[in-house]
């Protein structure tokens, strides 16, 4: 017959058994890339590069048609330019840099490139004055999206990131108010002047409303595979 030492010891491998079998991982991960543009290549001068924006926005009558016709409020040249780098030498200087942050980032992403590189597909300028926003959406046909912060007055928009999951959490509780980062449904990331985010195109995103009284400046653009 067992002893009652013997008993417990069974029991207690048992549970010890089962405790070390536990293993709660972190899958299929999101990753969100935050930098100062001056941490790769030439420094961007902001001021020269915000007077660009708006000149450049008061100049194109197209873009700003396409914004009064789909109700943007404010300026995009998203519709209306494709030669950002080539109207403008700080364009061109500011490509060179972001592609080095990308590159940077498809290492991180640990994309096999088949030996080719991520290459600009499109980039443009934002204007967001105040009560203006930009609703929810993706970056169909490009790997890498970003954004970089011209002007961001206080109490101008932080962006705004949901989890590609969501549409998948049919019965799912809200989450605790104090859930870890990785854990939440919506992320909020408030740049400053100078700062790039890179994220996977697929990511959905918006820029809640501009509360302040000040233009939100900020100049956007998609990388592809070549």
């Amino acid at each position: 017959m067992q002893s009652k030492a013997t008993a417990a010891l069974v029991q207690y491998r048992f549970v010890r058994y089962w405790t070390d079998m536990t293993n709660i991982r972190s899958l299929f991960v999101t990753r969100l890339y935050q930098a100062r543009l001056a941490d790769h290549g030439k420094p961007i001068d902001a001021e020269e590069l915000e007077d660009n924006c708006l000149g450049i926005a008061e100049d194109d009558e197209a873009g700003q048609d396409w914004c009064e016709e789909n109700g943007y409020a404010g300026y995009t040249s998203y519709a209306s330019l494709t030669d950002l780098p080539w109207r403008s030498p700080i364009f061109k200087d500011l490509v060179k840099v972001l592609d080095k942050h990308v590159a940077e980032f498809a290492k991180d992403l640990q994309f096999d490139l088949d030996g080719r590189k991520l290459k600009l597909e499109d980039i443009w300028i934002n204007i967001l004055p105040e009560g203006g926003i930009h609703t929810s959406h993706i970056h169909p046909h490009s790997v890498i999206s970003g954004t970089t912060y011209v002007a961001m007055p206080s109490g101008a928009s932080a962006i705004k990131f949901e989890d590609p999951r969501s549409q998948m959490m049919m019965a799912a509780p809200t989450r605790l108010k104090d859930a870890r980062e990785e854990m939440r449904q919506f992320i909020y990331v408030a740049p400053e002047v100078g700062d790039v985010l890179l994220w996977e195109s697929w990511l959905r995103h918006e820029v809640p409303m501009n509360l302040s009284e000040e233009d939100r400046v900020s100049v956007s653009f998609n990388y592809a595979w070549a």
